[in-house]
């Protein structure tokens, strides 16, 4: 008998070409129905999930070069942060937790859409996973940055306000911005290789943040055997720009191929 997946009336069958992708997809419906994800939340996720069919749904070796140079980068900073939103907390909540400890880097929850009830709604999640110490849920300790207009400009004083290294995964280009002005070392995870995030981010890394996260949890365990001299040259040999256009060339290859095989195929029919 075939095994399904059973989420409440729909039923994803495990031989299904899409059943990681739609497993995602109902991870994502269900923490906006429990208020961890904003409705804006399920097109942002849609667009991600597009782009990731054009590299294949494949982490690329330009994926993890970037991969290899953010855990550098957040292993010798002195004050690192991992950014938390909806999406992010819903898909991969324990592995945001192994890397917060294994860096070590604190999660703060930081909120685009600061709709009554998310936050404790996020907290809970990250709290079931294990986390210890979480930033952004302190009112007396929040700030704004100037730089911004947006509600991700109420950040934490103790997290990303005074923090060197902020990891971003699913980020905003704003943002990204407003923190490179400010100083700060930005590392995104962004499937659309020409957004604003990825162009303006120190390091981009184009993958699925459910692929990248137990991948940047592999090699911290393996970097944090180096020394600081051999992390700063992984950081300093690493250029974003060119592995951005690398990617993109990838991606060009790819299409072509899978031109050809649709054309093949549509041939043969």
């Amino acid at each position: 008998m075939m095994r399904e997946m059973n989420h409440g009336d729909d039923k994803i069958p495990k031989d299904h070409p899409r059943y990681q992708s739609l497993t995602f997809r109902h991870k994502i419906i269900e923490g906006m129905k429990e208020l961890v994800v904003a409705e804006a939340g399920l097109i942002a996720h849609g667009r991600g999930e597009c782009f990731d069919y054009i590299i294949g749904e494949q982490t690329l070796e330009t994926a993890k070069k970037a991969m290899k140079a953010a855990v550098a980068l957040l292993l010798i900073s002195k004050k690192p942060v991992i950014s938390v939103n909806g999406n992010v907390a819903i898909l991969v909540p324990d592995l945001l937790v192994s890397l917060s400890k294994v860096i070590p880097a604190p999660l703060e929850i930081n909120l685009f859409y600061r709709k009554e009830g998310r936050m404790e709604a996020i907290t809970k999640v990250l709290t079931k996973a294990g986390a210890t110490r979480l930033l952004g849920i302190d009112e007396s300790h929040m700030v704004e940055i100037e730089e911004l207009s947006s509600n991700r400009r109420i950040v934490d004083l103790h997290g990303i306000y005074q923090g060197d290294c902020i990891f971003v995964p699913l980020e905003d280009g704003d943002r990204t911005e407003a923190l490179r002005k400010l100083g700060k070392k930005v590392i995104a995870v962004d499937l659309n290789p020409i957004s604003r995030t990825a162009i303006w981010a120190d390091i981009t890394i184009i993958d699925n943040i459910v692929r990248v996260m137990p991948e940047m949890i592999k090699i911290a365990g393996e970097l944090k055997q180096l020394g600081k001299g051999e992390l700063k040259k992984i950081v300093d040999e690493f250029d974003n720009k060119k592995n951005i256009q690398e990617t993109l060339n990838m991606i060009i290859e790819y299409m072509k191929a899978q031109k050809e095989e649709a054309f093949r195929v549509l041939k043969n029919k």
